[in-house]
């Protein structure tokens, strides 16, 4: 049974950032010199590798063992063997086993990491590589991705197994396959779509630059299509197409995951996270909430406090 928290000291509420050197052998990581862009690294539970923390790395996840609650971003479901997220930098997550037989597992993570720079500076010379771009792009949100877990579980050995330009060549075969694979949900926050037009572009990342820069700032398409001098049928056609959602359904998830980052992150009241992330009454953003993500507001502070390992 986890330790009851001591009240009287401050409830933590930020994910721990995750520097090298808390990454030893000892822990299941592999020896700096025997890596290069990617690292390996098998664990089983608990560990204190297991924790809502964040680092600069990718971290591509497969669960082998135990299921429970995983908490990527916002982002709160659960997870089973065969569960597998690629996780882009500083996007904090954790995974947190309910169901440990005594004594826990060993063996219950498989993870690749590696850094995003190495990969798109080759893109720029080696037009193969270019194809795992979006993929990347797509990891900011976190990807879980269907129907991989006993390809990705060869992949990880295979990867794991190799060194040099081998160990590369089996990761590239891994990565390519996460590029291909169709069968996928982000998890955390809203999706934004890239337009061909660069000038529709630009407007568009002014509008999500200007709702999430203020997400209590009233803001209805109407105001926004005449700003653009559009119709407000011709804007929501164009947003939807830009974004994949309505212009309300996108501020909506705006600000209920900034609702999301305020529950998880403060102790504030409820009532007043609702008014302060721009919901004009309570029971719409109740509403708004569980439909975005499935439980209401009080129950996702409730779930959320176990991606400390909390009860």
């Amino acid at each position: 049974m986890p330790a009851r928290r001591d009240r009287s000291l401050p409830r933590q509420r930020q994910p721990e950032l995750e520097h090298d050197y808390a990454r030893p052998t000892s822990l299941g990581y592999e020896a700096p010199e025997d890596t290069g862009l990617v690292r390996c690294l098998a664990h089983g539970f608990p560990t204190s590798l297991a924790r809502w923390h964040f680092h600069d790395e990718y971290e591509l996840h497969l669960i082998t063992a135990t299921s429970g609650k995983a908490f990527v971003g916002d982002w709160i479901g659960p997870f089973q063997p065969g569960h597998l997220v690629l996780c882009g930098p500083r996007l904090p997550h954790n995974w947190v086993s309910l169901d440990l037989p005594e004594g826990g597992v060993a063996e219950r993570d498989l993870v690749i990491q590696f850094r995003h720079e190495p990969i798109a500076h080759a893109a720029e010379m080696i037009p193969e590589l270019a194809e795992v771009l979006p993929l990347l792009e797509r990891a900011r949100h976190g990807i879980e991705f269907f129907g991989l877990s006993e390809r990705a579980h060869a992949h990880w050995l295979s990867t794991k197994r190799s060194r040099g330009m081998q160990r590369f060549a089996a990761f590239c075969d891994f990565l390519a396959d996460l590029a291909r694979c169709t069968d996928y949900r982000l998890l955390s926050n809203v999706q934004m779509q890239g337009e061909d037009d660069d000038t529709e572009l630009e407007q568009i990342n002014a509008i999500v630059d200007r709702v999430t820069s203020d997400v209590a700032q009233p803001l209805s398409a109407g105001d926004v299509a005449a700003e653009l001098g559009m119709s407000e049928s011709r804007f929501s056609r164009f947003f939807r197409r830009a974004t994949g959602n309505t212009f309300t359904d996108f501020v909506n998830r705006v600000r209920v995951n900034r609702a999301c980052q305020l529950l998880m992150e403060t102790d504030r009241q409820v009532t007043h996270i609702c008014y302060e992330v721009g919901f004009n009454n309570v029971a719409n953003f109740n509403r708004r909430f569980l439909e975005i993500k499935g439980m209401t507001p009080t129950e996702f502070r409730r779930q959320a406090n176990h991606r400390f390992g909390m009860k």
